[in-house]
């Protein structure tokens, strides 16, 4: 654990001693806010809630993760710098995780940042904060299975921007599952066992209970297994590529 700390600081620094965390921050915060008050209606809906500004989350962080995530690897690995990383007494999956964990308290710390939006509707109203705190939560599980899902692209490729595309593929497949569009491709020639299938894949279906305020175990599963599963496959990668 001590080794994985000393990646995570030094991970989590990088991303400050670039523009890249306050560029990320910054889009962030702007973004969601004009999404939640002038697309979203935060004021028009006439509701003490920010059900308005969570629901432009997964589309927000399909274009944004990405964008923090590619570097991970990638740039080690067109840098030279990782034939130094792997030289250092620590495992592979200690610098995954390492690195992992920088970037997605950069995450958590942007959603902290929205803190003056929550004050808002209390201020506005008395929304229910219990449902609030669990769109939080759901919010950041969501921004972690998009994060590892980058750090996997970005493991597979040494071009950034090769990496962050994609990235973004991989996401949208993940976002649009359970959508309507997609299901209608499958109705009439599918079996019901298939349809709920493709639909349990959607970060869409398990985010939106959680942005309601129900946070059930197999939405919080989900995501976990999702990020496990993503990370452990960029460790996989990343021991094959030194292999070679």
């Amino acid at each position: 654990m001590a080794h994985i700390f000393i990646l995570f600081k030094r991970e989590f620094a990088g991303y400050f001693a670039s523009p890249v965390a306050y560029v990320f921050i910054g889009i962030f915060l702007v973004l969601s806010s004009v999404f939640a008050f002038f697309i979203g209606g935060l004021y028009e809906r006439g509701q003490a809630d920010l059900l308005a500004f969570f629901n432009f989350h997964p589309w927000l962080y399909l274009f944004l993760v990405p964008a923090i995530a590619m570097r991970s690897w990638a740039e080690e690995r067109k840098s030279g710098s990782i034939e130094l990383l792997m030289t250092l007494p620590v495992s592979t999956w200690q610098a995954m995780l390492g690195k992992f964990l920088a970037a997605w308290s950069v995450l958590g710390l942007a959603l902290m940042l929205t803190f003056p939006l929550w004050l808002t509707v209390n201020y506005l109203g008395q929304p229910d904060n219990g449902i609030i705190v669990a769109a939080y939560l759901g919010s950041w599980l969501m921004a972690g299975a998009f994060l590892a899902i980058g750090m996997c692209m970005s493991a597979l490729s040494k071009n950034q921007i090769i990496a962050f595309i994609l990235a973004i593929v991989v996401c949208f497949v993940f976002v649009v599952s359970g959508s309507s569009i997609v299901l209608d491709a499958f109705k009439g020639w599918a079996p019901t066992l298939l349809l709920d299938t493709v639909a349990s894949f959607s970060f869409l279906t398990h985010f939106e209970a959680m942005a309601k305020g129900v946070i059930a175990l197999s939405d919080v599963g989900y995501f976990l297994i999702v990020t496990a599963a993503w990370l452990y496959a960029g460790l996989l990668i990343i021991e094959q590529k030194k292999a070679d």
